[in-house]
């Protein structure tokens, strides 16, 4: 034999001694083998004897494998090698009794010694058969462990997609969330400035109103004469007002509807669903709902010029009545009055 034999070669075969309930020798290794220097073997057996231990603890040949695996390959592997032990001092000690009972009987020995080797010979195939099944534990050990691997990977790829998902949904919400603010932004401006707008329509007509009743009651006494016409001009503006008690509902109706917007807009920042659609349905509604509030606003306008014009006609029937010869003192007075009263021009209105 070449001195350069592998360590592989000498390992198997040294694997293959033990595994026939025999220890392994220098001359046994090359024996199995067919091949091999003494001193090649005998310092690869060396190594072989170091290895073992860890071998045996799973170290070696189930890097790999989980701890519970590793742990019940390792206890088959030591039942094994304790079974193979066992056989090879029981051969150890019925061939040291052969010996020593072969000077005392020659003819019993032989007969011993082949029943001992018989025996040998079926713990040793029962060693190899117990070598043999945790050998086809161990290829089912590490298929299911490549099985495992690879549900781990799976599993971990998803995780990866989910976490990406869920990064483009929290960017898709919060980009939601903030144009649901600016459109509440604009709501509320929007409704300030209905309000405002609002206020002030009312106040210049209670004021145009009041200062009308005023003028009546001051004139009253003066009027008698012209009740009739005074009576018609008086239901008209009872109709002027109640298109500005009709146009003051229409805000209102539209100011609630305003409201009702934004509960919407709350409601649509919380779901966080469909934040598109809902936000162009939104849009369009608020639009529908600023057209009637300029028509609101065009009605009370309209409504104010009307009674801006009743009172304008109501002044010049008190003129016209005070303008008649015995009353020319009254007449004078109204005059004044009218003189005083502001009048509320074309910008008014459009405001």
């Amino acid at each position: 034999m070449a001195v350069g034999v592998p360590e592989n070669d000498v390992f198997a075969a040294a694997d293959a001694v033990l595994a026939r309930g025999e220890r392994p020798t220098v001359e046994r290794v090359r024996l199995e083998l067919g091949r091999g220097s003494p001193a090649r073997v005998g310092a690869l057996l060396d190594q072989w004897w170091e290895q073992l231990a860890g071998r045996l603890r799973g170290e070696t040949r189930l890097p790999g494998l989980p701890t519970e695996v590793a742990q019940a390959f390792v206890a088959v592997w030591q039942q094994a090698t304790t079974l193979a032990q066992g056989v090879v001092e029981q051969s150890l000690a019925g061939q040291r009794q052969v010996l020593v009972e072969e000077r005392e009987q020659l003819a019993a020995l032989e007969a011993r010694a082949h029943l001992e080797v018989a025996q040998a010979r079926q713990q040793t195939a029962g060693a190899k058969a117990a070598c043999q099944v945790s050998e086809a534990r161990l290829a089912d050990l590490e298929c299911l462990l490549r099985q495992r691997q690879e549900q781990i990977d799976d599993l971990r790829e998803q995780r990866e997609e989910l976490i990406g998902q869920r990064d483009e949904a929290q960017a898709q919400q919060a980009e939601a969330r903030q144009q649901l603010q600016a459109l509440r932004e604009q709501a509320e401006q929007a409704r300030d400035a209905q309000q405002r707008y609002s206020r002030d329509v009312e106040d210049r007509a209670y004021r145009e109103i009041d200062r009308a009743r005023e003028e009546s009651k001051t004139l009253a006494a003066q009027l008698k004469e012209a009740n009739g016409r005074l009576q018609t001009l008086q239901q008209s503006l009872l109709s002027g007002q109640a298109e500005l008690t009709e146009a003051r509902e229409q805000r209102v109706a539209a100011l609630s509807q305003t409201q009702s917007l934004q509960d919407q807009l709350e409601q649509h920042r919380l779901a966080g669903v469909d934040a598109s659609e809902q936000r162009h349905t939104l849009q369009q509604r608020l639009l529908q709902v600023e057209a009637e509030l300029v028509n609101a606003r065009e009605r009370a306008a309209a409504a104010q010029a009307r009674a801006e014009m009743l009172a304008d006609q109501l002044t010049a029937a008190n003129i016209d009545t005070l303008a008649e010869p015995p009353r020319r003192p009254g007449k004078a007075a109204s005059k004044k009055r009218g003189a005083a009263r502001p009048r509320i021009t074309v910008a008014d209105k459009q405001l």
